[in-house]
Parts: structure tokens; sequence; C-alpha cells
């Protein structure tokens, strides 16, 4: 009653799943992921041990073929599951029950295993695997995502949509270095799951990434941002000309309250793409 796509990225090593169904939550029961290690999607009447086991199983050296070799052989319901599995090297494999609700397949190739149950035929897994191969000089949420989309526009569950989610991990990709996990998406209950995906992942992009590039503020700008810092009650007055460090006390508590504190550039320079957030959450301040 799924599809999805497990994915590395050759280049980093990250690792993923993107995955939407038409069922409430999908992203608490499919999608498994380790820095390092390896990345599970177990769904059709699924199996959520499938997940950590599997993940367990690749830590110690198994391949994922090895590891679905074992589901297959310790499941007394496999008839009617499905998975897929990428490990750390690359080396993949998907699976499905032969009692799977149709239409149902996968495929599997290097760095990649994407299958789905219940959709509207063949063309969905299709759809992904172009998509996928399409996105080899995206990140991998993108390129994920992308796939995911790609599988929705096919047609995705025949049943309609309800969730999607997205997961994303590798050492030390996380918040502050000190987690592996990277993305960790989810719309749980949503008439366009897929689209409200890409949302989240377009504000995830920008609060928790940092600045391609940093410029001067104009004076404009400049004086913008200061009765902006005085209206939202930063400071009680800021004065004119150069940057002081007045205005950089309350410009960083601004960052703060917006949670842009990875865009944060100090000493009157600005990351164009907070400053241009910034302006448009607040277009009647002007200086």
């Amino acid at each position: 009653m799924t599809f999805s796509i497990v994915g590395r990225d050759a280049r980093t090593g990250d690792l993923g799943v993107a995955v939407a169904s038409k069922f409430l939550a999908v992203g608490a029961l499919v999608p498994f992921v380790r820095g390092g290690v390896g990345a599970v999607a177990t769904q059709s009447y699924v199996n959520p041990t499938f997940g950590p086991e599997g993940l367990r199983l690749l830590a110690t050296g198994l391949d994922a073929a090895a590891v679905g070799a074992h589901f297959q052989a310790t499941d007394s319901g496999i008839a009617q599951r499905q998975f897929g599995l990428v490990g750390a090297d690359g080396r993949s494999v998907t699976f499905t029950g032969p009692d799977c609700h149709a239409w149902a397949g996968g495929y599997a190739a290097a760095n990649v295993a994407i299958q789905g149950n219940i959709l509207a035929g063949p063309g969905v897994v299709e759809a992904m695997r172009a998509a996928w191969e399409a996105g080899s000089g995206l990140p991998l949420p993108r390129r994920l995502l992308a796939a995911l989309n790609a599988g929705d526009a096919a047609g995705g569950d025949r049943r309609g949509r309800q969730s999607a989610a997205l997961v994303c991990a590798g050492p030390g990709r996380g918040y502050g270095g000190l987690t592996d996990d990277w993305v960790n998406l989810r719309a749980d209950d949503h008439a366009e799951p897929c689209r409200e995906l890409a949302r989240l992942l377009d504000l995830h992009d920008l609060l928790f990434t940092r600045p391609e590039s940093i410029r001067p503020l104009t004076d404009e700008e400049l004086a913008w941002l200061r009765a902006l810092l005085v209206a939202q009650g930063h400071a009680t007055a800021l004065p004119g000309g150069p940057w002081d460090a007045d205005t950089e006390a309350a410009a960083w508590a601004l960052f703060g309250t917006e949670n842009l504190e990875e865009r944060w550039v100090p000493g009157g320079q600005v990351d164009p793409v907070a400053l241009a957030y910034l302006r448009a959450q607040y277009p009647t301040r002007v200086g």
C-alpha cells in the first residue's frame, strides 16, 4: 500500500529513504536509516522489525542480499511483505512477496532500491527509476524526493494520497555534527503529501544550510533592517551610519527568533538567502 525509494549518494556515502502512501503517518513505520550502515524500507503488511534488524545485520558486515535472504527465511508472513535495502557499500536488494496486492514490484541496482504495491501500474516504478537516474547531480534528499514525486505523478498508490516521509543520514551530518540524522521530515496526513514534503525540505534547507555566498548590506538594506529590529522589539533605538555593535546584537536576536542561526554572518555582512526570507516575512518594514 506504499511506494518507496532507498538510495545512497555514491559521492558522499549518505543514505536515505523517501516513501509515500495512502496510509496515516507512513514515516513512522517504513523508513529506517543509519549513517555509515545502510537504509531499509519495509512495507506491505509491514513488518517493522525489518528496519532495526536489517540495520543491525548490515552493521555486522552482512550485505543487502544476505539480509534480504534472512528476512525471507525467518518471517512466516514473508509472502505478503515488501522491502528494499541499500548497504553502506552500495549493494542493494528489493523483494516483493507473491501475495502482495497488485500492482506490486520493484527495481534494484547499485545504490538504489525502488518498490511499491497497490500501485497504478509498473509505470510508477519506471518513472521513479528514470528520475533517480536523471538526478545524479542532486544532493541525496533532492534526488530521493524527485524520484518520489515522479512516482506520484505516474499514479503512485492507486487508492490515493495521505502521507509521505523523507529520511537521510550520514556520519556527523546531523544537527551540530552530534548525530547522523541529516533530514527527517514527515507529512503525516495531507491532501498532497509529496508537495508538502517538498515545502518542508525547502524550509529545512533554509534553516539548516550554511550560506553559499555573503555580501555587505547596502545602505538601504541596513536602514530597513534597523527599522525592523526596532519594530520587532530587538532594540529601542539604533543609530544611522555604519554597522555597529548594537545593531549586531539586535540582528543576532532577530536571527535567533527566526531560527536562522546557521545563516548568520556578523560584521554587517549578510547571506542573500536569509535576507530575502526576512524581507518576504516582513514586507511592510522599510527604512
